[in-house]
């Protein structure tokens, strides 16, 4: 791979395209822009949404994902990555290919269905997933849906967060995060890093314009894993940054706005 003569930390998302720019790869390109690292984009997939509803989602051929990795990878190397929404078994068995050779830390956002309910990963995807991408996760963000998902177990309480953490740590994540923000009660999330379990509440904020919050938290992360943060410190960082950005959105929208992508890291 080319070395970067700026030494400029870059960052890379592999993700899905949300045109009304609240979560996906528009989302993400802002988050590294507020946390000042250069960010590049792989499209996955398409979808047809707003703040409202996702009309239609429509996934890049497997080939075409992988050229434009490449085309990164061999002239602008990020520091580190993330995946978002992947679509199908395709798409994911070639980026766990790739991500073999990656001598970055790579941030796995299992997004499996949009914030107004609809599939962003085909249920026959989901083995393919556990197989070829989850082993090379330096960090997995599920939330308690998606945890759930990939463990095959309850988990709605703190208890359960843990238990989650470590059965997909024992599948091959380094660390893993476990976001707990559809809590009952105080939002709690339960970071596994280095075999230590971390609780980290924050408090709720009632609103509905939370959209694409999990995207920038994981772009978040990934940007200050790029400027050489600690996992610990990458995560409490980027959950300060998304809780405001959250108290402060700017309302856009009629349905389940975006949050404040001003807001500064």
């Amino acid at each position: 791979m080319a070395e970067n003569p700026q030494n400029y930390p870059v960052a890379l998302t592999i993700a899905g395209s949300d045109p009304s720019g609240g979560a996906g790869l528009q989302a993400d390109l802002k988050a590294f822009h507020q946390h000042g690292v250069y960010g590049a984009s792989v499209v996955t997939l398409l979808t047809v949404q707003n703040t409202v509803t996702v009309d239609a989602v429509e996934c890049l051929p497997a080939d075409m994902v992988l050229a434009q990795l490449d085309a990164v990878l061999t002239d602008i190397p990020p520091r580190a990555a993330k995946t978002g929404a992947l679509g199908n078994a395709a798409i994911i068995e070639a980026i766990g290919q790739r991500a073999r050779g990656f001598t970055f830390p790579l941030v796995i956002d299992p997004v499996m269905v949009s914030k107004h309910g609809l599939p962003l990963i085909d249920p026959d995807a989901i083995d393919c997933f556990m197989r070829h991408l989850l082993p090379h996760a330096f960090l997995l963000t599920p939330n308690l849906n998606e945890a759930a998902r990939l463990t095959g177990r309850p988990v709605g309480t703190v208890a359960e967060m843990e238990a989650a953490a470590q059965a997909l740590a024992d599948l091959g994540a380094r660390h893993v995060l476990v976001k707990g923000g559809h809590l009952e009660g105080q939002a709690v999330d339960v970071l596994l890093a280095q075999g230590k379990l971390v609780h980290l509440p924050a408090r709720r904020v009632d609103t509905p314009h939370t959209h694409g919050t999990g995207c920038v938290l994981s772009a978040s992360i990934t940007a200050r894993l790029a400027k050489g943060q600690s996992v610990e410190e990458a995560v409490r960082g980027a959950k300060d940054f998304v809780h405001r950005a959250i108290a402060t959105n700017p309302g856009l929208g009629k349905g389940h706005g975006p949050v404040n992508l001003f807001t500064p890291s």
